[in-house]
């Protein structure tokens, strides 16, 4: 059974309902028991971090996600999970849960993508929001069949920017190269939504699956 940690922060149904697709056991919860005996936990979330966080830490679930990669459980960040896993977001100005070094940083409107109908650069539009390719950086459980060029699904306006470049796996460009998907085996972030990715998203969630069912 995978988890999926309920801290009223978005996409939780969704998640499930691609894991329902998958055949893959799994339920939404914020119950402290029912996540520590899982196989593997889910973070997802959409919305702001200073919210996110402030629910995290009222229900004390911000030491439970640190005790789950104390005793390493796996652990998969999902969008604002992905961005609030590290120390700190430029939204708001929000200290975060601090279980990866690293930052969250906002989209520069000046930065650009691409060229407009003169030819002329064309500046990025923040929230970035659709279809980009990834480029895969280093090989990974959670990367297994994924394949640079594949396209995922973003909805968001910061990105996550871990300190550790070793634990940059795979990359999207939109402005500039950021950070598409980081972490180590058994912790991982995707910035995009895998659930909205489609096959390649849906692949994304089989791999921690399987990772889950063979760690337990």
């Amino acid at each position: 059974m995978i988890a999926i940690l309920d801290y009223k922060a978005g996409n939780q149904t969704s998640v499930l309902r691609a894991l329902e697709f998958l055949n893959i056991p799994a339920c939404i919860t914020d119950d402290n028991e029912t996540v520590m005996k899982a196989q593997g936990v889910i973070f997802p979330g959409v919305g702001a971090a200073k919210q996110a966080m402030d629910r995290l830490t009222s229900q004390k679930q911000d030491s439970l996600l640190k005790e789950l990669v104390r005793q390493k459980k796996p652990l998969l960040g999902i969008c604002l999970g992905c961005q609030i896993l590290l120390d700190y977001s430029e939204e708001s100005n929000t200290k975060t849960l601090g279980i990866i070094s690293g930052a969250c940083k906002k989209f520069n409107e000046n930065w650009t993508d691409g060229t407009d109908e003169n030819n002329d650069p064309e500046k990025i539009r923040i929230p970035h929001m659709g279809w980009n390719s990834i480029e895969i950086k280093k090989e990974s459980p959670i990367l297994k069949n994924i394949r640079s060029g594949d396209t995922v699904y973003y909805v968001h306006s910061y990105y996550p920017e871990p300190k550790d470049e070793n634990l940059v796996l795979a990359t999207t460009v939109y402005g500039r190269e950021f950070t598409a998907v980081y972490g180590r085996d058994g912790l991982w972030a995707v910035q995009f939504h895998p659930e909205k990715s489609g096959k390649t998203g849906l692949q994304i969630l089989k791999n921690f699956s399987d990772y889950c069912h063979a760690a337990n």
